[in-house]
């Protein structure tokens, strides 16, 4: 239940949903959840998904952390079972994979976060295969990335990370047929940062296709950094089909693209079969105090959705030193009445 305003709450303490919540002796907040009201689901898991005997490497643990430090940034990054599954006990049909390819300044990370249909029985088997045969691509291919990442190749990146992506979900419809399932049973959405350990390299790129949220935390306020997918007449390409992005953003920021939060893309006329989502492409240049965040729709929903949960977070990490791997977990676990999927999120900050 929410505590009554105490006595001693100030003006500025009303402004802040949550405030009336114990805060930890580093200054962070203890809120739980924020918005209208406690959510209807418990904080924590109340049942297990079943098991196959047979089958055990197929279960999926209900939370996930990791992290590290490279060059000038800080790596975060969190994976949490929905309130909803949790209640339902299935399993969590996000996955996460973090990996780092290569050793020293011309090493390169990799951060993959997929989302399968989590009204599907196989939503957690082709988000983890997704984050698998993407790292597997992009793992073989890391020195001439990390290479044109520093060169700031952006034709080169998104062409290249363009097939590779390609080729990682076309083996997903290869898997389905295996199954004998229809493809849209053994899908995923699948997001994906590449970081080099560089110190002297400040480009972070994302790529990807699917819904979710590329947000950038900047001298305290949240920018929507989703790549645009314009309106096009048919036939006429799609950005990451071919179309040349305009070289910088409303920030000046060379290799960057427009904020925007991205549409459905139209219909493509012949020999360019219409993707059921385009791939999006976004390179950009960190300032120092940037906290860069990419999550799957768990997350972009609320923070798109509930201002309160988009202030806390700011609250949270403007400013501050960047979080523990379990304080980042308890930030991604923030709670709003209403949003019970999975969490799933990256967080890089810039020194």
């Amino acid at each position: 239940a929410r505590r009554e305003p105490g006595p001693e709450r100030s003006a500025a303490d009303e402004e802040r949903p949550g405030a009336d919540e114990p805060v930890s002796p580093g200054g962070r907040s203890g809120v739980g959840h924020v918005g209208g009201g406690p959510p209807t689901y418990e904080p924590e898991p109340t049942a297990l998904p079943a098991a196959d005997a047979l089958e055990l490497d197929r279960l999926v643990a209900d939370t996930v952390i990791d992290g590290a430090r490279y060059g000038t940034y800080t790596l975060r990054a969190a994976s949490v079972r929905g309130d909803s599954a949790r209640f339902r006990g299935e399993p969590r049909s996000d996955a996460l994979l973090t990996a780092r390819f290569g050793s020293g300044p011309d090493a390169l990370v990799l951060v993959a976060v997929a989302g399968g249909s989590r009204h599907t029985e196989y939503a957690h088997l082709a988000a983890g295969d997704a984050c698998r045969w993407i790292g597997t691509a992009v793992g073989r291919s890391h020195a001439r990335l990390a290479d044109d990442i520093r060169a700031g190749r952006r034709g080169d990146l998104r062409s290249g990370l363009h097939r590779l992506t390609d080729r990682s979900l076309g083996r997903l419809r290869a898997r389905a047929a295996e199954l004998g399932v229809a493809p849209e049973e053994y899908t995923a959405g699948l997001r994906c940062l590449l970081l080099s350990a560089d110190p002297e390299c400040r480009t972070r790129v994302f790529f990807g296709v699917g819904p979710g949220g590329l947000f950038r935390l900047r001298d305290g306020a949240w920018q929507d950094l989703e790549p645009l997918v314009p309106e096009q007449a048919p036939g006429e390409p799609v950005v990451g089909y071919g179309s040349a992005p305009p070289e910088a953003g409303p920030d000046g920021d060379r290799l960057t693209m427009d904020l925007s939060i991205a549409t459905r893309p139209p219909v493509i006329e012949e020999p360019v079969p219409p993707p059921a989502d385009p791939f999006r492409f976004r390179a950009s240049v960190a300032r120092p105090g940037d906290t860069l965040l990419l999550c799957g729709t768990g997350l972009a929903e609320p923070l798109r959705g509930e201002p309160a949960l988009a202030g806390e977070l700011a609250a949270r990490w403007h400013g501050q030193d960047p979080p523990g791997m379990t304080a980042f977990l308890a930030d991604v676990q923030v709670r709003v009445k209403g949003y019970a999927d999975d969490r799933t999120a990256v967080g890089v900050w810039e020194a």
